[in-house]
């Protein structure tokens, strides 16, 4: 008997009525897909997609939706910051960050949107294929999608017909998974099916800190369906899955940066590094810095540092393997998923009819050490050294019952004993509500947690009649809830800066008549940074329809609309050391009889305890496509398609920040040519498509403030496609993709590089601020270099003077500072106050008079200087793809075959960001997989020997800059390592 191990790849697409097939094989060179919601072979529709059946994806190791990316043209996946990920499809992925952004390449499970889904968090199992549409999906699927769709489709029960299979792996870092799956018939028209999967492995990192390596897995999910077939023309299904992870996985591999001396930025603007950022750019070393609390009249001595002095990290060794750190704080990962999913079709005659449904909930919880390295507390010693004699009274002038309950609360043991820093607790007490972990170094470390549910509804009629003519309607209605999302960053600095600053805070109080009023001991809630979605409501329906007109037996047109509606609901606050909250208080922070003085709107008369938001968007889109058979082995195509991506509201930013609360949908007009062909009997099958996308209202991300927002520009998207599948013979198989991408931002268009506020200009000063470590940016109005130098000089002098009202004298701020010649900052530095510069760049009497104009004119950039980006290339988009995998069926008398497969990907260098340059440039990589199985007889049991990542490349898929206030910072994101193992398994 002749086998094959595995049908490749291929460009696939499909035309017609509602799915009905249960087989996804028709035979060995075949695979049917519903593509555009009904069953056809992969080469006669006209639209690109890629399929992959369950052979596929075992002989070419596909095992999760990472892997994906090797095989596929013009298709990038990576994680991002905030425990997601982004599957980019030509250029297009999820760029946009937070809440209420909808995915722009749908993910389906069984034909059914997903929304915020783990799914591609476990291991592919028992699944009939796994289909990828590229291209906006503007008329059939789900909510929308301006990228794409992945439909992951899951291996039906079969009416009349037992069967079991079984497969059990081990490899390297001690990996165990274990795969199983059992069909039960029961009577002559229901099945039952199970299935599931379970894994658990080592971590790939080291911790040069000791313990376990981290960034293990342990994971299972398992699923079970049922089918019944009450008459011959109706059938039923239902559905149900779980999975759930807990482990120490990482979410962001490393941390990289090309150190700045100064502090100003933390990180420069060149290359990525192996080394520590600079902590006095970071808004713990400002607020506990010996120059802010000079300018709020607290003594020197309980500073931990100054920003001219060496920071926390100075010194400080990063491993440059990019699987070895060096954290106190072991990352925490889990994740569950609970889906259900029910089907009804019905064939009326000519009519078919099919209702669906689709429930999910979602629970995800992360920690992980926020900067991946272990500081020093050499800086602390002066700072807490002072705090302990406070607490004891020896202190002059400083009563002890108000810094005794900092000291009990975050050095327990004294100055030299443990640092306890705020848990993330939901109450806003950390520390000082007894919630800590206490380390002997200072520890800092973030929480991303959400959990959501959501159902959604879908009912679709088609006909399949004999003439030429056919439709296709139907309506969906999706309804999610998000109930929590936050995003934690903890330190321990955070906490001292709370409690040291509300502490003498209360001290300071006075009555309505000036004079002294001491508040009760109290620190500022809450002492760490918690930007917090409370509630997100997304009600979202869709009308659409498609005709189908025959106008020859050779030529086709295809012609859809559809009506989108999206409803979306917020309500959410961001807070860090806001508000006074007595120590004595153990109920909820936002309980305190000083939360008046927190705004969570300022946009709203009166105090705000969250900020509500409501927006609306609708938008009516579309395709037509025109096909032509030439012969039953050829096909081309053309065709136009509207894609629509909802737009959004952007996360809510301390009062003294401002950006956009919404941002647009996005829109996309696409343009596609393409040919499916076979040739030689099979011998070979070649598919080529060229597209061109006009897209309006990109959405991207970029950090402001510790939160994530959201803007929009234009670009023009072009590209091509080539998938090739040769079989010389029934023994051979090889598999060829290429692609080709260009992007580029269209038009002038001017923004903000959160790594360059100066935006490249010489004659502008990037301004650290010491009251809140944001950055801003001033720039001469004539050019003059030396005019914007001495302007910020003129005015930090007037700062340390105390001549500014409210602010006191003492803070010596330093003149202005270059930055080093291979940073690529054209601008200079210097720490300063925002707030004071804005005054006097507009000309606001400041100590005397400081008027602009005699230093050329000065122009004030509080969200930096912008550059224009026109040209740039979108990020995630590598402009080259290849892969190839070659297969060979060495077929014995006795039935038993042996086949050996090698499989090499290649992509080219792309950007993490839409800024460019090399300091976000993501180099090029190849990956590499082999494998070699045994079949037995009626392939009734195999044994394979397997290796992935052959070339152990540290392949870069993402990064993620953090903000200024945190020191911009580069997080990347890997590929897995080298991994190699020997299975088993079994199938009747």
């Amino acid at each position: 008997m002749r086998k094959s191990l595995l049908l490749a790849a291929t460009a696939i697409s499909a035309v017609g009525t509602p799915a009905l097939a249960q087989d996804n094989r028709v035979d060995d060179n075949i695979i049917i897909v519903t593509a555009q919601r009904q069953a056809q072979s992969l080469q006669e529709v006209p639209i690109a997609v890629s399929a992959f059946d369950s052979a596929a994806l075992e002989a070419q190791q596909i095992e999760n939706s990472s892997d994906l990316q090797l095989t596929l043209p013009n298709i990038t996946f990576t994680k991002t910051n905030f425990t997601s990920s982004s599957f980019t499809i030509r250029g297009i992925g999820d760029l946009c960050v937070g809440t209420s952004c909808d995915q722009a390449t749908a993910i389906h499970l069984n034909d059914q949107p997903l929304f915020q889904t783990r799914l591609f968090e476990t291991e592919f199992f028992d699944l009939e294929r796994v289909e990828v549409l590229r291209g906006p999906q503007g008329t059939l699927f789900g909510r929308n999608a301006t990228a794409g769709v992945v439909n992951v489709v899951t291996a039906k029960p079969r009416i009349g017909e037992f069967q079991a299979s079984g497969d059990a792996e081990y490899g390297n870092y001690d990996a165990i998974k274990v795969k199983g799956m059992v069909n039960i018939p029961i009577g002559e028209n229901l099945a039952l099916r199970g299935a599931g999967v379970y894994v658990k492995r080592d971590g790939y990192t080291t911790n040069l800190n000791g313990g376990p390596d981290l960034d293990d897995r342990e994971l299972y999910s398992v699923r079970g369906s049922l089918r019944f077939e009450p008459t011959p023309d109706t059938t039923i299904d239902l559905y149900a899955s779980y999975f759930r992870e807990d482990d120490n996985r990482m979410r962001i591999q490393k941390q990289y940066c090309q150190r700045d001396p100064t502090g100003i930025l933390g990180c420069l603007n060149n290359t990525r590094n192996a080394e520590s950022f600079n902590a006095n750019s970071t808004f713990t070393a400002a607020l506990s810095s010996q120059e802010f609390l000079a300018i709020r009249g607290i003594p020197a001595a309980f500073a931990l540092g100054s920003l001219y002095g060496p920071d926390q990290y100075a010194g400080i060794d990063v491993p440059s393997d990019p699987r070895t750190v060096n954290t106190a704080f072991t990352p925490e990962y889990f994740a569950s998923e609970l889906t259900f999913q029910g089907k009804i079709e019905h064939n009326f005659g000519p009519i078919s009819a099919q209702l669906s449904g689709t429930y999910q909930k979602v629970k995800l919880e992360s920690r992980q050490d926020y900067n991946n390295n272990i500081g020093s507390r050499a800086n602390y010693a002066t700072g807490l050294n002072t705090l302990a004699a406070a607490a004891a009274g020896l202190v002059p002038g400083l009563p002890a019952a108000y810094f005794s309950p900092i000291a009990n609360a975050i050095i327990p043991d004294g100055p030299d004993g443990v640092l306890c820093t705020s848990d993330t607790d939901t109450i806003g007490l950390g520390s000082f509500g007894g919630n800590s972990n206490c380390a002997m170094s200072p520890l800092q470390y973030d929480r991303s947690n959400q959990y959501n549910d959501s159902w959604s509804a879908e009912a679709i009629f088609s006909s399949d009649f004999d003439g030429p003519f056919n439709f296709l309607v139907g309506g969906i209605y999706a309804d999610y809830h998000m109930t929590e999302n936050s995003y934690y960053v903890n330190a321990f600095a955070i906490d001292y800066v709370a409690g040291l600053l509300g502490t003498f805070s209360a001290l300071a109080n006075t009555d309505e008549m000036g004079d002294p009023a001491p508040l009760p001991p109290s620190f500022l809630a809450t002492p760490y940074f918690r930007n917090n979605t409370a509630d997100l409501k997304v009600k979202s329906y869709g009308l659409f329809g498609e005709v189908y007109f025959d106008i020859s037996d050779k030529l086709k047109l295809t012609g859809g609309l559809r009506y989108n509606n999206d409803k979306k609901n917020v309500l959410a606050r961001s807070t860090l050391a806001d508000f006074l909250v007595p120590f004595s208080q153990t109920t909820d922070a936002f309980e305190s009889p000083y939360v008046g003085s927190f705004d969570a709107d300022p946009g709203i008369p009166g105090n705000q305890l969250y900020q509500s938001r409501k927006v609306k968007f609708n938008e009516i889109t579309g395709r037509a496509v025109i096909d032509y058979t030439i012969t039953d082995d050829n096909l081309v195509y053309a065709s136009y398609s509207r894609g629509y991506k909802s737009g959004g509201l952007n996360p809510p930013l301390q009062p003294i920040f401002e950006v956009p609360e919404s941002f647009a949908p996005e829109k996309v007009d696409a343009f596609e040519i393409g040919s499916k062909n076979t040739i030689g009997g099979g011998a070979l099958q070649l598919n080529l498509t060229a597209f061109y996308y006009k897209y309006k209202d990109l959405q991207l991300s970029k950090i402001v403030a510790r939160t994530a927002v959201n803007e929009n520009i234009d670009a023009d998207i072009y590209g091509a496609e080539i998938e090739a599948i040769v079989r010389p013979d029934p023994d051979w198989t090889i598999n060829m993709g290429f692609s080709y991408l260009k992007t580029k931002v269209k038009g002038d268009t001017f923004n903000s590089d959160p790594r360059d506020f100066g935006g490249g200009r010489s004659d502008a000063v990037i301004i650290k601020d010491i009251t809140n470590s944001s950055n801003c940016a001033v720039a001469s109005s004539s050019g003059s270099a030396a005019g914007v130098n001495a302007f910020v000089n003129t005015v930090n002098s007037v700062i340390n003077a105390g001549l500014v009202p409210g602010v006191q004298a003492g803070a010596n701020l330093q003149p202005t500072t270059a930055f080093p010649a291979n940073g690529n900052i054209a601008s200079t530095g210097a720490f300063g106050i925002c707030e004071v510069l804005e005054a006097a760049a507009a000309g606001a009497f400041v100590g005397g008079g400081l008027d602009p104009l005699a230093f050329g004119g000065i122009d004030y950039f509080a969200a930096g200087v912008p550059k224009n980006i026109r040209g740039n290339t979108l990020p995630q988009a590598p402009r080259l793809k290849f892969s190839a995998g070659v297969q060979y069926a060495m077929n014995f008398d006795n039935g038993m075959s042996l086949v050996p497969r090698v499989d090499l990907a290649y992509t080219s260098e792309s950007y993490g960001s839409i800024f460019n340059g090399n300091v976000n440039r993501i180099k090029g990589y190849a990956q590499a997989n082999a494998q070699i199985q045994l079949n037995g007889t009626d392939d009734r049991w195999y044994v394979r020997g397997f290796i992935q990542n052959l070339f152990d490349s540290n392949s870069e898929t993402g990064l993620y800059v953090t903000d200024q206030s945190s020191g911009l910072y580069t997080n990347v994101f890997t590929l897995e390592p080298r991994r190699y193992g020997i299975g088993a398994g079994f199938k009747f």
